[in-house]
């Protein structure tokens, strides 16, 4: 059911004609038992929430649901939050990718940050968000919004908030929002009672040129040394997405002139055609690279998901071509920055929980500090003297210096590096994978992930497991587990939980920040005594047999 007035109230107070005009309609159709009826349900269920990831929902009309309406009371209470934290004259720089809606909440945005008395930089539309990220800093701005839902389907949007200048010190400037901040600008948002009262200036704001991108290219590029970089033959998909020109000018920029990209996929496209879902660790989401790389004949394939925040890689293997993990690249880019710290003083190398602890010990091999954070990387960027983050989710921070969130497209050109460097000395990135599991011990990692329709079958499985944790996993006894909604190791409590084996597989399980799934990370490590394959072969059997413990244990409890 729904509240008929509600959805009137909403309607009048909607400054959108296409969307006053869709719930219009929706209200007509909506009797008893209706699709309608069920869709203005779900639509006036409550609003859409903003939290630690901002906002993220489909796009359409009502409070839950991303449209011009909840954007413009969103940047309300941001500025109002702003206005008190730092004073009227705050300054916010905005940007925002090729999704529909996209251009139009950008706008609305300036909009209100211009009425609010606030200074408003736009950058031009179509951006990747690494350069929003790198934008904060090099503008000093306050706060930064980036519009932009990432790799979600093509019905979704997003609204990121990145706090800088004066409103946050220390390593936190130019991160993503974190608790006390979500909250404190929540209830300003929700303090706007109206959307057509909040004003909003017809102009005013700052049009930004291309000087933003150009000085971010321009630091990108000086991650890699001087020098041309003969015969590494590079194939690139950029998924639909906003990071195609700039990830070119950036890897022609460092000396990569041997570039083959698909076609089919480099301009910016909402609907994403060729992809059933434009994520890169999707599987069939990089068969048209893979095409392509087999075809030119490429010594590597790199991947940028539809905003560019994102890298993946792929190799040519005796076998044929192979995706590397998350974590596989981690490692690679964590070794490489390892070298480099080492060699320039020190540093820490920082993941996510949920990641592969074989960067814990690349840190150790090379005398440097590493750090453990909570998922996402608006924990990973404010670590203290970090030098590389990554997080499984294929996501990568290379230069926190200047960008303190993931970024593809720099992360796309230390890959190649190091792959051009390997080649130089007669070895490939796959040579380095061998020598860091000898060395480290053979890290298999999965995935099980469990989508669900209704979300309260995620807190019953989360319930369930807190009351009756797993006493052993693939034969082998707990040893340790943890309930990270008290805390943990420092960290900030968060909804998780986390047990290691006597053996030494660990699981965390959590729900996804921005989808309806339960995630579970698997990791077994296995010490390389004799044959590497033989090992890693002992690491995937037992991380499989870890994975259908948790599956049963997952279905007993919800």
């Amino acid at each position: 059911m729904f509240d008929r007035d509600a959805v009137l109230r909403w309607i009048a107070d909607d400054p959108d004609e296409a969307t006053r005009a869709e719930l219009t309609e929706l209200l007509a159709k909506a009797s008893p038992g209706s699709d309608a009826e069920a869709e203005l349900a779900d639509r006036f269920a409550g609003f859409l929430q903003f939290g630690t990831a901002g906002l993220r929902g489909a796009i359409g009309a009502g409070p839950n649901r991303m449209n011009r309406a909840v954007v413009i009371r969103t940047a309300a209470g941001l500025c109002a939050w702003l206005a008190d934290a730092v004073g009227p004259d705050f300054s916010v720089v905005i940007g925002c990718d090729a999704r529909y809606g996209s251009e139009q909440f950008a706008r609305d945005t300036a909009a209100v940050v211009t009425a609010a008395g606030g200074r408003a930089m736009l950058l031009p539309p179509r951006q990747p968000t690494p350069v929003l990220a790198f934008a904060v800093r090099h503008l000093a701005t306050d706060a930064a919004v980036m519009v932009t839902a990432s790799h979600n389907p093509p019905q979704d949007n997003g609204y990121k908030v990145y706090l800088g200048g004066r409103a946050v010190t220390g390593s936190g400037q130019g991160t993503q929002i974190v608790p006390p901040y979500d909250a404190e600008i929540a209830a300003r948002i929700n303090a706007v009672e109206s959307v057509s009262a909040v004003p909003r200036a017809e102009s005013g704001w700052t049009q930004l040129g291309d000087e933003v991108r150009q000085a971010y290219l321009a630091r990108v590029v000086s991650l890699v040394p001087a020098g041309g970089r003969p015969g590494l033959r590079i194939a690139l998909t950029t998924m639909h997405g906003v990071g195609g020109d700039t990830v070119l000018r950036a890897l022609r920029g460092a000396g990569f002139d041997d570039l083959h990209v698909v076609d089919a996929q480099f301009e910016p496209d909402p609907d994403f055609p060729t992809v059933a879902f434009p994520n890169p660790e999707e599987p069939g989401a990089l068969d048209l690279g893979l095409e392509l790389a087999q075809r030119v004949g490429a010594d590597i394939l790199l991947a940028l998901d539809p905003d560019a925040d994102r890298c993946s890689v792929a190799l040519p293997m005796r076998s044929g071509w192979r995706q590397l993990t998350g974590d596989q690249v981690g490692w690679l880019l964590g070794e490489q920055a390892g070298q480099d710290a080492a060699r320039s003083g020190g540093g820490v190398l920082a993941c996510s929980i949920v990641s592969s602890r074989m960067l814990e010990r690349i840190a150790a091999s090379h005398g440097l500090e590493h750090a453990y954070t909570l998922t996402g990387f608006k924990w990973i960027s404010r670590v203290d003297g970090l030098v590389f983050g990554y997080e499984e989710a294929i996501g990568y921070c290379v230069d926190p210096e200047f960008v303190r969130d993931k970024d593809g497209i720099s992360a796309c050109l230390r890959v190649a590096q190091l792959a051009a460097t390997l080649a130089g000395e007669g070895e490939t990135l796959a040579d380095l994978l061998d020598r860091l599991e000898r060395r480290h011990g053979a890290h298999a990692t999965a995935p099980l992930t469990i989508r669900v329709a209704d979300l309260s079958r995620i807190e019953r499985v989360m319930a369930g497991l807190r009351a009756r944790p797993p006493a052993e996993l693939a034969g082998s006894p707990v040893a340790e587990s943890a309930d990270l909604s008290d805390g943990w190791r420092g960290l900030p409590p968060t909804d998780a939980l986390w047990f290691r084996t006597e053996v030494d597989d660990r699981v965390v399980v959590r729900p996804s920040g921005t989808e309806p799934k339960l995630k579970c990370y698997l990791e077994s490590i296995v010490p390389v005594e004799g044959d590497l394959q033989d090992a890693r072969e002992q690491a995937a059997a037992r991380v499989a047999a870890v994975r259908a413990d948790m599956q049963r244990l997952i279905d007993a409890a919800g």
